[in-house]
């Protein structure tokens, strides 16, 4: 019986503070930086400052403000709206973990301050804030139907030259991004820049690099006698618009002429319904020796995504059919220089 007693006594001491009060919930803090003030009032004095994902207790709510305790002791009222709940914390961590090991599709840079948000939606809850200027690694793409009340720029073209807009709700298109913390959530595409290297962007041709990758590196003698080391690339591309039914919808390989001293187009495939992600290694071809690879994701019309492997023996591309595949047509290489 003194047992029992005891363990209830523990129970509840473990329900309130050092103060003597009960502690609602966790949440955990979802802006940059905010201050804790000693009152809700027009007039307060500030207290301490918490940041961007620290963990706090809840011990009072008032109106739009809650009375907060951090780990370090110090309670103070906070703004309601810079605290996330319990629940979207696991959700991130969880977002995180499956995608902890995902192949980089592309380095990218945030051109304005951007939410990590849960799902790939405005009005999903965010936990972390990353700052204008961050590097992020993309993952993976999605769409999603654009808020209420926001004008897709479609639509502001079609208006200018007095068109008439497109049926159907206006999409927009959202990256899976992992930061330098490794943290993993979604956040608009148009906040992001991929980080495409400008030998390779200047050949998009006003079609929209999605995803690239370094398959190998070739040495290079300049005219003064010097090396260097050049990468040849894969590159996914689609036309410039969101809410497009597939991630890409053709990939072309840049290889380097030695000789010339400039990049050409080794090869190019159209017509794909291609998914994201794609992924590069390497692989023995025994008399070819080790080859740079690449597989590509399809999707046929039924919905169901099969897998193409391609080898790169510069400066050719051919695709890698896997054990019982039939044969089939190659599509056309072509060398074009730049």
């Amino acid at each position: 019986m003194a047992f029992v007693l005891a363990v209830a006594l523990l129970l509840g001491l473990s329900a309130c503070n050092r103060k003597g009060r009960h502690v609602l919930e966790v949440n955990y803090v979802s802006a940059a930086q905010a201050t804790l003030r000693d009152r809700v009032a027009t007039v307060y004095n500030h207290v301490g400052t918490v940041k961007n994902g620290e963990r706090v207790e809840v011990l009072e709510r008032e109106k739009r403000f809650s009375r907060v305790r951090t780990a370090s002791g110090i309670e103070g009222w906070i703004e309601q709206r810079y605290l996330v709940d319990q629940q979207t914390y696991d959700v991130l961590q969880k977002l995180t973990q499956e995608n902890l090991s995902d192949p980089v599709q592309s380095p990218a840079v945030l051109r304005n301050e951007t939410n990590l948000h849960i799902t790939p939606s405005r009005e999903a809850e965010h936990l972390y804030q990353l700052s204008a200027g961050a590097r992020v690694s993309i993952l993976k793409r999605a769409t999603a139907e654009k808020q209420a009340g926001a004008v897709p720029e479609s639509a502001k073209t079609v208006r200018a030259s007095g068109g008439r807009a497109p049926s159907g709700p206006a999409l927009e298109d959202w990256w899976l991004v992992r930061d330098s913390e490794n943290r993993v959530g979604w956040v608009l595409a148009r906040m992001v820049d991929l980080d495409v290297p400008l030998d390779i962007a200047q050949y998009a041709e006003g079609q929209r690099i999605i995803a690239f990758f370094a398959l190998n590196q070739v040495q290079d003698t300049g005219k003064d006698g010097t090396g260097k080391s050049v990468a040849q690339y894969l590159c996914a591309v689609t036309e410039p618009h969101d809410g497009l039914p597939y991630d890409y919808d053709q990939v072309r390989v840049f290889t380097w002429n030695v000789k010339k001293h400039r990049y050409e187009t080794a090869y190019r495939e159209h017509g794909l319904n291609g998914v994201l992600p794609v992924t590069v290694s390497t692989e023995n071809f025994e008399k070819e020796g080790v080859l740079p690879i690449f597989i590509l994701r399809v999707k046929d019309d039924s919905g169901n995504v099969s897998e193409r492997k391609y080898k790169l023996n510069t400066p050719i591309v051919r695709r890698v059919l896997a054990p019982g595949e039939t044969k089939q047509s190659q599509p056309v290489t072509k060398h074009r220089r730049h």
